[in-house]
């Protein structure tokens, strides 16, 4: 039986399938419950995708937690992207003082039953955007431990440690029982 990845974008898809190997993207338009927890906006999502095809599914949630802002913008991320960007994201971490930041992805599966999730996570801090890889926030993270962005460092650098492989690892390892 094939795997499902709902996903729109190719980016996320395109590291998946590096990790996870086979996986189909089926684009879906759906509903995107707005909430603070991720596991809640993707559970709601495979519920509504379980509605329109059955099959076994896969939904991402890749978050950004800004210490500053007590946790957000977490999964509403993709708004502050859309109104503020990479910059406004940097100046609001500059002009609290604090840069400290963790980068979340959680990984929602179901074949039908009930919805399981796998969780990786990385502490790193705010910076000033640098490099040209990758895409969404990988200008502005700098992940604990490391002196480049995610932007700077190639698929195969970051993949290596990347909270989406993490999670995707523990996925992959869940599949194989």
């Amino acid at each position: 039986m094939s795997l499902y990845f709902i996903t729109g974008s190719k980016d996320k898809l395109s590291e998946m399938k590096a990790i996870l190997g086979d996986v189909e993207q089926l684009e879906m338009d759906l509903p995107e419950l707005q909430d603070l927890d991720a596991q809640k906006v993707i559970e709601a999502k495979l519920k509504e995708a379980l509605k329109h095809k059955t099959g076994t599914f896969i939904v991402e949630d890749t978050s950004l937690y800004l210490t500053a802002l007590k946790g957000l913008p977490g999964p509403l991320i993709k708004w502050f992207m859309k109104t503020i960007g990479n910059e406004g994201l940097y100046k609001i971490a500059v002009s609290f003082e604090n840069k400290e930041a963790e980068a979340k992805t959680i990984i929602g599966y179901t074949d039908g039953g009930e919805t399981q999730f796998f969780e990786g996570s990385f502490r790193g801090s705010i910076v000033e955007p640098r490099g040209d890889k990758g895409f969404g926030w990988d200008p502005i993270f700098q992940p604990e431990g490391h002196s480049k962005t995610f932007a700077e460092m190639d698929a195969t650098e970051k993949n290596l440690f990347s909270m989406r492989k993490v999670a995707a690892e523990k996925l992959r390892q869940h599949l194989a029982k």
